[in-house]
């Protein structure tokens, strides 16, 4: 059976909280302003030569620097506050504040920066396969990589939707919202991202935030209408499990589509507190988890949910499926929880590391990266 065991010290950085009280809101939820049930018209969509350059002028001339400006090159972004991690074939990638990526190529025992065009915070990272990848965060910014991290370009930022928002508005009320927005700014933080492949995928957030684009990413349309979500709840982490998509959210909420994301229809929830994310089981089991150590497994596609005994009183930030079926979950004091039977129980790993964690992955030689408000670390696989 493979354990795992703590592979140097935590790297830390200047200034860091010493406790984790709000993993959560340094993971996304910073600038939660952008409250409208309208419909956004597709962004990226075909316009002519000239009306794409008036747009990318005009939102040039507004763009906060961050949303312009390349991160920071520094030996100390090992140290960063990094909100998401992520397997790019052999390579880890992470992500975190002010725009920085760290990639590592060896196991995670040590990691260089990559470039990116912003210096918004990035709170969400996945990968298709070892090239093709997508990170997301503040100001509305996602970015696209296509040599496994090295190099990103933007795709979408806070200020094309909020222009694109004023373009469809056709009422009064429409129109002065659209207004709003845009003399607000970009302050329209996306929480999570899910791509099924290398087109189809989602992004999400506050307010029932969630965009659609099945091109990869080059046009995004807005997909909230298709959720039936009218309190228009944060939405926070979205997932496949056995042939359906389902998304959690704030206080309770929680969402399945059986038809590949035409329709998001809510199921009912055992808990009114606000879950953090879900992870799914070989079998198509789901672990969905949230605040104050809550969690709660479902065998048949969350129509019935029976509660797992975490012994947490801290709120679950992450989770994840291994390689060998063990299902892991990460509360944000640092806790790793391991479940070797697709989710009904889960045990403690007696070496799991003590900081303020908001992410959890798996590198190719078996290790857990954890990662959060003190760097990086590494938890080595031993077998016993």
């Amino acid at each position: 059976m493979t354990t795992f065991k703590q592979d140097g010290a935590a790297r830390r950085g200047a200034g860091i909280p010493a406790t984790g009280t709000a993993i959560r809101a340094a993971a996304g939820a910073l600038a939660l302003a952008m409250a409208t049930a309208a419909l956004w018209p597709a962004v990226g969509a075909a316009e002519t030569p000239a009306q794409a350059a008036s747009a990318a002028s005009a939102a040039a001339a507004r763009a906060p620097a961050v949303l312009t400006t390349p991160a920071i090159l520094s030996a100390k972004s090992r140290a960063a506050v990094m909100l998401a991690a992520a397997r790019a074939g052999e390579r880890l990638v992470a992500v975190g504040e002010r725009g920085i990526v760290l990639l590592s190529d060896d196991n995670g025992a040590s990691w260089r920066q990559a470039g990116t065009p912003v210096q918004a915070s990035l709170a969400a990272v996945q990968f298709v396969d070892a090239k093709t990848g997508w990170a997301a965060g503040h100001l509305g910014v996602v970015l696209r990589t296509d040599d496994g991290g090295q190099t990103w370009r933007k795709q979408l930022d806070g200020l094309q939707a909020a222009d694109a928002m004023a373009r469809a508005a056709a009422t009064p009320q429409a129109q002065a919202e659209a207004a709003q927005l845009q003399a607000d700014g970009p302050d329209k933080p996306f929480l999570d991202l899910y791509f099924a492949d290398r087109d189809t995928g989602y992004i999400l957030g506050a307010y029932n935030l969630l965009f659609r684009t099945t091109d990869g990413g080059k046009t995004w349309q807005p997909w909230n209408a298709h959720v039936n979500n009218p309190k228009n709840l944060h939405l926070y982490g979205m997932r496949a499990a056995g042939g359906a998509l389902y998304l959690v959210g704030e206080q309770g909420s929680l969402f399945r589509s059986a038809d590949n994301g035409a329709s998001f229809e809510p199921l009912a929830s055992p808990y009114k507190g606000s879950y953090f994310g879900l992870v799914a089981g070989r079998g198509g089991e789901l672990v969905i988890y949230g605040l104050r150590g809550t969690a709660y497994w479902s065998g048949d596609q969350g129509r019935n949910w029976q509660k797992v005994e975490t012994g947490l009183e801290q709120s679950i930030t992450a989770g994840a499926a291994l390689a060998d079926g063990t299902l892991a979950l990460l509360s944000q004091g640092g806790d790793v929880l391991l479940s070797r039977d697709q989710g009904r129980t889960f045990a403690r790993l007696p070496d799991s590391p003590s900081l303020p964690a908001a992410s959890l992955a798996q590198a190719a030689d078996g290790a857990l990266i954890v990662a959060g408000l003190r760097g990086i670390k590494r938890l080595a696989p031993t077998t016993k």
